[in-house]
């Protein structure tokens, strides 16, 4: 029996031009099989920046559980991490088909493992680690690990919103529904911050940290005018460029801060 429907325009479109072309009219694909080798490789590079860098998170944050001053603040840093270890596996699972080894892959790297706090690590990704350079750096006490979740929060949001609108739909439909969460995650940490600097020695610690996270955070978003940035737009899997994700995590961080005093 044959399936005689006609086809849609999207599906005539993509078997009468060239991928590449498809792509950059805002073409999607669907699965492994569509996708040509190139875009199958920064896609893969894409997803493994995502996982390293929530398995990172999540392991690097799991000191906090025991840092939290309250049982309020512990359910939520056990939430975060918990979380972001779901949301890592979320995305796995779609690297499955293409090949990847979900339970070698998780044995792939030390997750918690960071270099020294005055270390500088290069933004570009360190071997077959493929977390953002933010995660290599360790965390030192409550509200360190609360300010960094902040200005991080802020940052995967937008990275988030990004790629939900990416050219490989089922990576965009898993990461739709990640970013409440990861949302959440930054609200519990702005909660956690507005208690921390409600008194002045709190106010004091919070900038200190501030000012150590904000410029190691604003690395993720990668170099202005990045040529990477330019063939990945081509393809569907970027949109804005990295200097305008960058000046709206700017403004979102500014905005956040001044609202609790610590601009």
């Amino acid at each position: 029996m044959t399936n005689d429907a006609p086809e849609t325009a999207a599906e005539t479109a993509a078997e009468t031009m060239p991928i590449g072309d498809y792509l950059a009219q805002g073409g999607k694909l669907t699965a492994p099989d569509n996708a040509p080798p190139r875009y199958r490789a920064e896609l893969l590079r894409l997803m493994s920046s995502f996982v390293d860098s929530e398995l990172a998170g999540s392991a690097g944050f799991a000191d906090a559980i025991n840092w939290a001053p309250g049982i309020k603040e512990r359910i939520a840093a056990s939430r975060i991490v918990l979380e972001k270890a779901d949301h890592a596996e979320r995305v796995l699972d779609l690297m499955e088909g293409f090949g990847t080894d979900k339970a070698l892959y998780n044995k792939a790297h030390d997750w918690a493992a960071r270099s020294p706090r005055d270390a500088y690590v290069d933004a570009r990704r360190q071997g077959g680690d493929m977390r953002l350079s933010v995660f290599h750096y360790p965390l030192e006490g409550w509200t360190d690990a609360v300010v960094m979740n902040v200005l991080m929060g802020l940052a995967t949001g937008l990275q988030l919103e990004e790629l939900s609108h990416c050219s490989y739909t089922p990576l965009a439909d898993v990461l739709r529904e990640i970013a409440p969460r990861e949302r959440r995650h930054m609200e519990l940490g702005l909660e956690g911050l507005e208690r921390i600097a409600a008194d002045a020695a709190g106010a004091d610690e919070a900038r200190a940290a501030i000012a150590y996270w904000r410029p190691r955070v604003a690395e993720t978003f990668g170099a202005p005018q990045s040529e990477r940035h330019a063939r990945l737009a081509r393809m569907g899997l970027r949109q804005r460029p990295n200097e305008a994700l960058r000046a709206a995590w700017e403004e979102a961080v500014n905005d956040r801060l001044a609202g609790l005093g610590l601009a």
